[in-house]
């Protein structure tokens, strides 16, 4: 192969990674949005901690149902992150791979296709992490005054028997 075609292909090449290198960008917003919720979930837990200790005894299994919720969701955004970072590295592998290909001039095609196709699966899941992460989260939104020393549960059997007593 000539210089002239040589560079020529790796112009393709360049051409070719443009659309990866925008998918990591999209990839680095999504992991932006997870660490600030991660970020918030460990205040939340921190603030909850502290009460905990100074809790009356009727509030100790509200604040320790909060904590569990806090956990949970804190391990869906902690998995989140790891497969939407393991797809950015995956991408990024296939960058390289793509000019691997082009510069030695050996096919790597298969090997491409099966790095993106693992890339996306990975992303795929990190996104129904942080969906099932915002479930959670809204499950237990109060908006409102909050009473804390209630659960939802609590407070749906309480307005039905405030409803029962008003008749």
């Amino acid at each position: 192969m000539n210089e002239v075609e040589h560079i020529a292909s790796i112009a393709d090449v360049v051409r070719l990674a443009v659309a990866p290198v925008f998918l990591l960008s999209g990839i680095a917003a999504l992991l932006n949005v997870l660490t600030n919720r991660l970020a918030r979930i460990v205040d939340r837990a921190r603030t909850l901690e502290l009460q905990l200790a100074a809790a009356a005894d009727g509030r100790v299994a509200t604040l320790q149902a909060s904590l569990r919720r806090l956990a949970r969701r804190a391990r869906l955004v902690s998995w989140g992150i790891g497969l939407a970072t393991a797809s950015a590295i995956m991408i990024s592998v296939v960058v390289v791979v793509l000019f691997i290909d082009t510069v030695v001039g050996v096919n790597l095609s298969a090997v491409v296709a099966v790095l993106f196709i693992a890339a996306m699966l990975a992303l795929t899941l990190g996104l129904l992490c942080f969906l099932r992460e915002v479930h959670l989260a809204t499950l237990y939104l109060r908006i409102g005054a909050p009473e804390p020393e209630h659960t939802p549960r609590d407070a749906e059997r309480r307005s039905a028997t405030d409803r029962a007593a008003a008749r």
